[in-house]
């Protein structure tokens, strides 16, 4: 059995300078293969470097909206060409904190980061936080034809469908594993086996039996047990579907 981490974060302070050992614990939970994802140039280019330094990692770059004020489009464009990138991410709308950039510019970024993924060839991973229905209207608007992941995805039944009619793959926190989020674990059931995804956000959102912790890409394994349980059927199942799924959406293969 082994576990494909789609959205996890090595190169975040909190974890950066002990990426052997989480990797060595993850390989012990059968977290075999992850995605690292930036959101602005520093941690964009820790990605590519760890991408570059382990068989196992790739790299998913892109301007969070927390950072539209600063997206700078020739350096990412740049960045993309970089070996073992695989998709512009994490990229979306973050209506949340009243100190993020405007609404009017996170959609600008947003936009234009969709605009190059299309032209790259390229599949993208969207964060969203309270502007699911702004999301779902840029993503109808502007769809990419090379895959479309919900990173972290947290809404109702409506929108679990809404976002598959557009393509959409729905990827899966530890939040799925939370007592207090049965909306999630609803979705998780709901969603087609050939369209779920599992993720930390490592060193975020850790699931239970660690919750309360630091997140690490091991714990994909509890993320990936979680579902699992909610859909009722065996856990090398759910592995093995997600992880062909990741492959497929980050279009790698287990030679690259």
């Amino acid at each position: 059995m082994k576990i494909f981490d789609t959205h996890t974060h090595l190169n975040d302070d909190p974890l950066w300078d002990q990426v052997p050992d989480y990797l060595q614990t993850a390989e012990q939970l059968s977290v075999d293969k992850m995605a690292i994802v930036g959101s602005n140039q520093k941690f964009n280019q820790r990605a590519v470097q760890l991408a570059q330094q382990y068989a196992n990692l790739y790299a998913v770059i892109g301007w969070h909206p927390e950072d539209a004020d600063a997206y700078d489009e020739p350096a990412l464009s740049e960045q993309l060409q970089q070996k073992k990138v695989v998709a512009i991410g994490e990229i979306g709308l973050d209506y949340h904190w009243e100190q993020n950039p405007s609404a009017k510019e996170q959609h600008a970024v947003f936009i234009q980061q969709l605009e190059l993924a299309q032209q790259n060839s390229m599949p993208v991973n969207i964060h969203t936080r309270d502007a699911l229905a702004d999301t779902y209207e840029i993503l109808r608007q502007h769809p990419v034809a090379h895959g479309m992941i919900m990173h972290s995805f947290n809404g109702s039944l409506y929108w679990l469908d809404k976002f598959l009619e557009l393509g959409c793959y729905i990827s899966y926190s530890g939040v799925v594993s939370f007592k207090n989020a049965p909306e999630v674990r609803q979705a998780a059931l709901q969603t087609p086996l050939d369209r779920i995804l599992v993720e930390t956000d490592a060193p975020y959102l850790t699931p239970e039996p660690h919750r309360g912790e630091k997140n690490q890409p091991a714990y994909a394994h509890y993320v990936a047990q979680a579902v699992a349980q909610t859909k009722n059927i065996p856990l090398a199942t759910l592995a093995q579907a997600t992880w062909e799924n990741a492959h497929k959406v980050y279009q790698v293969n287990d030679k690259n």
